[in-house]
């Protein structure tokens, strides 16, 4: 089968393997451009497209998906199918009815729940018990088309996003090749369920506020984690959150923020205690909270604040 891969991140590149060691013929990989990176600022290019020269595949890195040389040489290609899969951009129409089969994408969640770009954090986000990838129909709407296949797992208790997305990753080449196996003979199905959407993470949903649960501050911490992290207002920067666990002090009539314990470290929350098990102050090497609190001169009773 003749396939355009459409892809841009790390996430993306165990599906471009998969669909070459499945004898699909990759007649073009598509990746978002390169972009300034490090203290040189010099130009990087994303993972997929350093994967596709490694691969001796021909690659392109449009900057504009409407005009210019590219939209024109992705519909001369007459492949049967586009793959997409964490590209980062919306393909027009004319783009989603070019190839044989249209374009199928490859999503990091149970559709409809977390339509949208960051399915995988939301999943950890909601203390979700389970979730999954699927193959869906792309249609001119964000994630609404139906699904050709699926594969659920369970989230661990200890899941960040950054653990998710490397259990993900594997089972979305999976996916894609059951699906490309499979195309022609077996229509999708429309989703079926109340929609939930994910929207973009940024760097401000991670400041951690302690009047929040010990559960829902976890989740918070966990599910953004590698980025942006948990953190909170310090000296000279954001104290990160590197690891917390949940802990059974008693907090009694304790505030929101104060700390019950320095060894370990442990502050009362709006319901439950929190131990910060691992914490990196602006400028300095991540610590364990005790050596954090014997640093700092922290003391029980008192609020955590610079």
């Amino acid at each position: 089968m003749r396939v355009i891969f459409m892809g841009t991140p790390d996430f993306a590149v165990p599906s471009l393997d998969a669909i070459v060691d499945a004898g699909h013929e990759v007649v073009l990989v598509v990746a978002q451009p390169s972009r300034p990176a490090g203290r040189g600022k010099k130009l990087k290019k994303p993972p997929v497209a350093v994967r596709a020269e490694e691969l001796g595949l021909p690659l392109f890195q449009p900057k504009a998906m409407k005009s210019g040389p590219f939209p024109e040489r992705f519909v001369e290609l007459e492949a049967d199918v586009a793959v997409v899969i964490a590209f980062g951009r919306i393909l027009p129409d004319r783009l989603l009815q070019s190839p044989k089969h249209g374009c199928i994408n490859v999503h990091a969640s149970l559709l409809p729940r977390y339509r949208g770009a960051a399915p995988i954090q939301a999943a950890v986000l909601a203390g979700d018990a389970t979730t999954g990838v699927c193959t869906q129909q792309m249609e001119s709407t964000l994630d609404t088309g139906p699904v050709y296949d699926l594969i659920e797992i369970p989230l661990d208790d200890r899941e960040t996003a950054g653990t998710l997305h490397d259990k993900l990753a594997p089972l979305a080449a999976e996916c894609v090749v059951r699906t490309l196996a499979d195309l022609g003979q077996r229509a999708a199905t429309p989703q079926e369920g109340e929609p939930t959407y994910a929207g973009k993470i940024d760097k401000a949903m991670g400041e951690v506020d302690w009047h929040h649960t010990a559960e829902a501050i976890d989740r918070q911490v966990r599910g953004l984690s590698p980025w942006p992290g948990g953190w909170m207002a310090w000296d000279k920067g954001p104290l990160k959150l590197k690891e917390l666990h949940l802990s059974d002090l008693p907090v009694g009539d304790a505030e929101p923020g104060i700390i019950l314990s320095t060894a370990p470290l442990v502050v009362a929350t709006g319901d439950g205690a929190m131990e910060l098990h691992k914490v990196q102050a602006p400028g300095r090497k991540p610590v364990s909270g005790e050596d954090f609190a014997r640093g700092a001169h922290l003391e029980v009773g008192e609020l955590l604040e610079p």
